[in-house]
């Protein structure tokens, strides 16, 4: 699920050295790119300051091209209907040879000012860019230009088609602008965006992109097998992010139209804090303040106990299971990373996932664990072997 605003936490908060363009977007006709807006420019000498001061050797060595960021908004459909969607691309500058590109999926934020082309803050993607890779940071459906909408929270299908969505609309941005890129793709996220590019992952593994090969796929901390992870958060009755379970339910309820009142799922006062507060004008941390950590206390008797039920067959179960990425035949080189001490997806969900993959036939999937991580402190160590690994097959 579930937590993590961006790739990065520890940036989050920094704004550094960033001008922005005023000239009018692009307005191509296109099937995907609607707009391509300029916004941010960060220079070499930014990224290797951050790099040091952050202690990060492994990005800092990277560091090769000034970066220009895009915000692009770009056409995609919502419960069928074409919709407009938006995210960020960081564009190397000066590229003189054809770069690869790399889609990155962050984790949850239930402030929709934290999507990436809202907030001004300094993410910690833009290194990518700088390192050679024009990198591309979807929104997600919910966020940016879609805002209106309640975010499709770990919606297989969703998840999937903003990611793939935005990726042809790059593609046909760089095109139009002459940018050089080559026809490969790497896949990465964190926490939910873990799922994210699993789902992404799994959808252009059956449907390829014209012109693009998916060359790895890296997936950290994400709740892959959601009914498995359903289990593991009601078997302690006692859940430390109770926001984000209840984000689950409340964004099932609107993607799939249940059209239930939340007092069907909730029980008083929390019913009507989640329906003041849960409108993506509040933080996680704001909103588990005004709910419990009980969920025997949180959720309604009878909802409790049929998501307590092992043998349960409730529409929420059900949607859980359809929605679950977990596993599938797979030629892709997949790894897996995930902190042993995770209080927000249990690592075991990872391990289950990995079997998953094997059981099916798949052969090039793996599983990094970190013994003393938690879901904050096991992202540094992902990042790290990630962009090492992407490096040795760029």
């Amino acid at each position: 699920m579930w937590r993590f605003r961006y790739f990065y936490v520890g940036l989050l908060t920094i704004l550094w050295g960033c001008s922005d363009d005023a000239s009018e977007p692009n307005k191509p006709s296109h099937e995907y790119l609607i707009s391509a807006t300029p916004t941010q420019e960060y220079s070499i000498e930014t990224f290797q300051f951050l790099g040091n001061l952050l202690g990060i050797d492994e990005f800092t060595d990277l560091v090769q091209y000034d970066v220009q960021a895009y915000k692009i908004v770009y056409a995609t459909t919502y419960q069928g209907e074409k919709i407009e969607a938006s995210g960020i691309v960081y564009v190397p500058n000066g590229l003189t040879v054809a770069a690869p590109l790399l889609s990155l999926h962050h984790g949850t934020t239930l402030d929709k000012g934290d999507a990436p082309s809202v907030t001004g803050d300094f993410s910690g993607f833009e290194f990518f860019g700088s390192a050679g890779y024009i990198t591309i940071v979807p929104d997600f459906i919910g966020y940016g230009e879609s805002s209106s909408i309640f975010h499709p929270f770990y919606d297989e299908q969703h998840s999937a088609s903003a990611v793939i969505d935005m990726i042809k609309a790059t593609k046909e941005f760089l095109t139009e602008e002459d940018i050089l890129f080559n026809e490969k793709l790497f896949l990465a996220g964190y926490s939910e965006g873990g799922f994210v590019t699993l789902a992404a992952a799994k959808s252009v593994e059956a449907d390829p992109i014209p012109d693009l090969n998916i060359v790895a796929v890296a997936a950290g901390a994400g709740g892959y097998d959601l009914e498995n992870l359903l289990d593991d958060i009601m078997a302690p009755e006692e859940y430390v992010y109770p926001s984000y379970f209840a984000f689950l339910i409340m964004a099932y309820n609107e993607t799939n139209d249940w059209g239930q009142p939340l007092t069907e799922f909730f029980n008083e006062p929390y019913a009507a804090a989640l329906a003041t507060y849960m409108n993506g004008e509040y933080s996680g941390e704001f909103i588990n303040g005004k709910l419990t950590n009980d969920l025997s206390e949180l959720l309604t008797e009878d909802f409790y106990e049929a998501l307590k039920d092992p043998e349960t067959e409730s529409t929420f179960v059900q949607a859980l299971r359809e929605n679950s990425v977990h596993g599938w035949d797979t030629r892709l080189p997949i790894r897996l990373y995930h902190g042993q001490q995770d209080e927000i997806i249990p690592f075991e969900n990872s391990v289950m996932t990995l079997q998953n993959f094997e059981d099916s036939g798949s052969e090039n999937v793996s599983l990094t664990i970190f013994p003393v991580g938690d879901h904050v402190q096991s992202l540094t160590p992902t990042l790290v072997d990630v962009i090492l690994w992407f490096e040795e097959l760029k």
